[in-house]
């Protein structure tokens, strides 16, 4: 009997050194991922950048304004030549890249009857920054260019609609805690919480174990963001009394539905504000359709990446290939064709459609 004492002692301290190692090695994983997707900046690939030109009678007009550590973000006030705008839409752009993929949303919606504004978040394209921070940075962005919409003087007085997609989905629900005033809000493969892209992606790698560093991940957003790390979507829909579409389509393998639209539909199934339009195998980007045009372009530039006489993705040779690629895509890649009548008119047309409503409905009361 005198024997169990130690046995049990040393089953306690292994046990404590096992769940040690756990939360040490989950703490280390969140660090490093953290520092891996938010520590560095996110610039397009210039030469594939969608242009003004590329879309007949598309105007803008460059604009600064300051975000909340004094760093400069950089947007655009779209417009159409010879309409008239009833709104104004603020672009929240997704993860890895800044508002320029948006472009043709942008022109779409000027084109059908409003201002668009767009812009870029701290650490991408053309916004100061030397790295994305985290997700929640997004949502202060957002506030910021709301606030600069809202407040500057440069725009007029019109109803003010929210578009995102992805981390931009995220962020148009978020930024409704601060700013419920907003007037419609379409949510595309958004998700609810800042930390559900990290667990989405992580349980690829670590299955259920990811989520032993959740509270890590928390932590870290609390430690540089405040209270914007407990911000939801859903908590700023809830707060705000604008009309919400949510989009998402059921086989998005990035942002699965459940950790955005089940969500919502759950909570908001039966309230009216809310429409839920769920797609079927369009993946997590459908806003442009590949078209055979496109296809081949893409094809031409991956055989031209084949054909370079050296290994393009050994790190030692990634400044080389830079330098390269931008050549080649100048000299091999016909940009404009590759962005050109490619938009999903038809969905596109459903979110005029839903702008239209919102914007009259809420101007009527």
């Amino acid at each position: 009997m005198k024997q169990k004492k130690p046995v049990r002692k040393k089953i306690l301290v292994i046990a404590a050194c096992v769940l040690f190692a756990v939360l040490a090695g989950s703490a280390i994983l969140s660090e490093v991922q953290y520092a891996k997707h938010f520590g560095n900046r996110f610039d397009t690939i210039q030469p594939t950048n969608q242009r003004v030109e590329f879309f007949e009678g598309l105007e803008r007009t460059k604009y600064t304004f300051p975000s909340n550590k004094g760093q400069m973000l950089t947007g655009y006030l779209y417009s159409s030549a010879g309409v008239e705008p009833k709104g104004i839409i603020i672009l929240s752009h997704g993860y890895g890249s800044g508002h320029n993929n948006n472009m043709g949303c942008a022109d779409y919606f000027t084109k059908h009857g409003y201002y668009v504004f767009g812009f870029d978040v701290t650490g991408n394209d053309e916004s100061e920054g030397t790295a994305v921070e985290g997700l929640p940075q997004g949502v202060i962005d957002l506030e910021h260019a709301i606030e600069f919409v809202e407040n500057s003087g440069n725009f007029p007085k019109l109803p003010i609609g929210l578009f995102g997609h992805s981390w931009g989905g995220y962020c148009v629900g978020a930024a409704l805690v601060h700013h419920p005033e907003m007037k419609a809000v379409i949510d595309c493969s958004g998700f609810n919480n800042s930390t559900d892209l990290f667990i989405s992606e992580g349980r690829h790698i670590a299955g259920p174990a990811v989520y032993l560093s959740l509270p890590f991940l928390k932590l870290h957003d609390w430690i540089k963001f405040g209270s914007y790390a407990w911000l939801t979507a859903d908590e700023g829909f809830s707060k705000s009394d604008a009309k919400i579409l949510v989009v998402h389509s059921s086989d998005d393998d990035i942002v699965p539905p459940e950790f955005g639209y089940d969500v919502y539909y759950r909570n908001h199934k039966d309230d009216p504000r809310f429409s839920f339009m769920r797609l079927e195998g369009k993946g997590h980007k459908y806003f442009y359709k590949d078209t055979k045009e496109s296809q081949e372009i893409i094809q031409s530039y991956q055989n031209w990446v084949n054909s370079l006489d050296y290994d393009y993705k050994d790190p030692k040779n990634l400044e080389r290939f830079i330098r390269d690629r931008d050549e080649g895509i100048r000299e091999n890649v016909d940009v404009k064709a590759l962005w050109q009548n490619r938009l999903d008119e038809e969905l596109f047309g459903k979110f005029v459609e839903f702008y239209d409503e919102a914007m009259s409905n809420k101007n009527e009361e």
